[in-house]
């Protein structure tokens, strides 16, 4: 079980934290990571890159000379692909590149980069961001007597701290988000990772094994008895009775 220091804003120890070894603790899945770092990168991608069809780019569609007899090349358009101006031949196109990745996915490749981050020593759990106003110098200074001025930082935090969120919002290479909000690219990008004291007992419970939501298969249950129709009679056939010669 991976033991972390809790430093308040001062640099100064205040205690010790013990991280769970479902969270913090498991070896690095580097495939897992790449496919959610892929998947993350494909849901931003806007998908609005387009050219013109032979169909989109203005021109005439008149037949410039005729088919046969001029000795020159036929040709049915200036909107051709052949000519200057003309359309373009399987170019991009509108389209969205965001899929799906399984949940059980995601889960593990955030466990995974979590623990590396702790095995490398980049992960820094602080007391809580307490500050009585927006200030961004007061949030400057804290990361400086913390020793990451130069480092890019990502501190994970209640979104209800609206002073730290509105403290950090102007500085260029810190980024502040919750625990629903973290995402692989963000720890891989940041350098340094500060959790606070509530934010790491929450991706515990987020991401540790009360937070696995096992689907509950129901029953089927038992279809009542259809009642049963009487047979129907058999119709029978009368007789033929054959015409007196």
């Amino acid at each position: 079980m991976p033991t972390v220091k809790v430093r308040n804003l001062k640099n100064e120890e205040v205690g010790d934290l013990e991280l769970s070894d479902a969270v913090f603790g498991v070896p690095f899945n580097e495939p897992l990571v790449h496919a959610a770092v892929r998947n993350y990168m494909a849901n931003g991608r806007q998908g609005t890159s387009a050219t013109k069809t032979r169909g989109d780019v203005s021109g005439a569609g008149r037949k410039l000379w005729k088919q046969k007899g001029t000795g020159r090349a036929r040709i049915a358009s200036l909107r051709s692909p052949l000519w200057k101006g003309g359309g373009n031949v399987h170019g991009p196109q509108p389209r969205d590149w965001s899929y799906n990745m399984p949940r059980k996915m995601r889960r593990g490749a955030l466990r995974s980069a979590l623990s590396e981050r702790v095995r490398e020593g980049n992960v820094i759990i602080v007391d809580g961001w307490e500050f009585d106003k927006p200030k961004t110098r007061e949030l400057i200074g804290s990361l400086g007597t913390l020793g990451l001025n130069e480092a890019r930082t990502l501190i994970v935090d209640s979104l209800e701290n609206e002073n730290l969120m509105l403290s950090a919002r102007n500085v260029q290479r810190t980024k502040v988000v919750n625990s629903f909000g973290l995402n692989v690219y963000d720890l891989l990008y940041h350098e340094k990772l500060i959790l606070s004291r509530h934010a790491a007992a929450e991706l515990e419970e987020l991401l540790g094994p009360k937070g696995e939501q096992t689907e509950a298969v129901a029953e089927p249950a038992e279809a009542e008895p259809a009642e049963v129709a009487p047979p129907k009679p058999k119709r029978t056939r009368k007789p033929k009775v054959e015409a007196a010669e």
